[in-house]
C-alpha cells in the first residue's frame, strides 16, 4: 500500500472561514456523490479554538448557500456542501473510490487541509495531486511511501472535554507544546490563556487524561 501525506489550500467553504474567524477543524468525510457536475460532500465537523469565534464561524456556515442540512450540538457540526466547482473531494470521488481517506482531515487557521490518503497503486495518488494541484493555490507532498496499511484512525473526537480543556488543549498544540523539542512552555502559553500557569496545568493535564485512552486503544 502506498500512504501519501499531503498539504492543500484551495478556494474552499469551510477552509475560508476556518482562516477568517481562526478555527481549525477535525474533518470526517463520508461519501462523496456527483449528479449533473454537482458535488455533494457530506461532512462531520469537530471545532477547535476560541469559543466567540466557533460561534462566528457556525453563523456564517449557516448562512451560506452552498451548505446545507446543518446540524449543531456544541462544537460539534454535520453539514452537506453542495457546489458546482471541482474541488478535491471531487477528484476523489472520480478516482471511483482509489483514493483511501486513513484518517480525518485536519483544516488548520490558514485555512490548510492536511490530508492523509492511501491507495494500492501509486499512480493513483499521484493522477489525485496533479489534478488537485489544477483547483488549488498550492499542494504539498510532505511524504509518500510504500507500507503496510496498518490502522484507519476514526477514534472519536474530544471525549468529553469542557470548553475550557479543549481551548488549552488547543493552544498548547498550536503553539508547539507538544512538538520535540519544545516550540513553548507553560509560562508562555499561559500569557497566551491569560490565566495562571497552575491552571493551566490543571487543564491540559484533565484534558490529556480524558484523551490519552482513546489514543491508547489505537495503539
Amino acid at each position: 500500500m502506498w500512504i501519501a501525506d499531503v498539504v492543500i489550500k484551495h478556494k474552499c467553504l469551510i477552509a475560508d472561514k476556518c482562516e477568517k474567524y481562526q478555527v481549525s477543524t477535525i474533518s470526517v468525510p463520508f461519501n462523496i456523490a456527483i449528479e449533473k457536475d454537482i458535488t455533494y460532500s457530506p461532512e462531520f465537523h469537530t471545532l477547535w479554538g476560541d469559543q466567540k469565534n466557533i460561534q462566528k464561524w457556525i453563523a456564517a456556515v449557516k448562512k451560506d448557500k452552498e451548505l446545507h442540512n446543518i446540524e449543531v450540538d456544541g462544537n460539534k457540526v454535520f453539514l452537506v456542501e453542495v457546489t458546482r466547482r471541482k474541488i478535491p473531494v471531487t477528484i476523489r470521488a472520480r478516482l471511483q473510490q482509489k483514493i483511501i481517506w486513513t484518517k480525518p482531515i485536519h483544516i488548520n487557521i490558514k485555512g490548510e487541509e492536511h490530508w492523509s490518503i492511501a491507495s494500492w497503486d501509486k499512480k493513483y495518488i499521484m493522477d489525485f495531486i496533479a489534478e488537485t494541484k489544477k483547483v488549488s493555490q498550492y499542494i504539498i507532498l510532505k511524504s509518500v511511501k510504500q507500507t503496510k496499511l496498518k490502522d484507519i484512525y476514526y477514534t472519536r473526537l474530544l471525549p468529553g472535554l469542557s470548553p475550557q480543556q479543549k481551548k488549552i488543549i488547543t493552544i498548547a498544540f498550536e503553539n508547539g507544546y507538544y512538538d520535540w523539542p519544545k516550540r513553548t512552555d507553560l509560562q508562555q502559553l499561559a500569557q497566551k490563556a491569560k490565566i495562571s500557569v497552575s491552571l493551566l496545568r490543571e487543564h491540559l493535564k484533565r484534558a490529556e487524561k480524558k484523551l490519552l485512552p482513546d489514543l491508547i486503544k489505537q495503539l
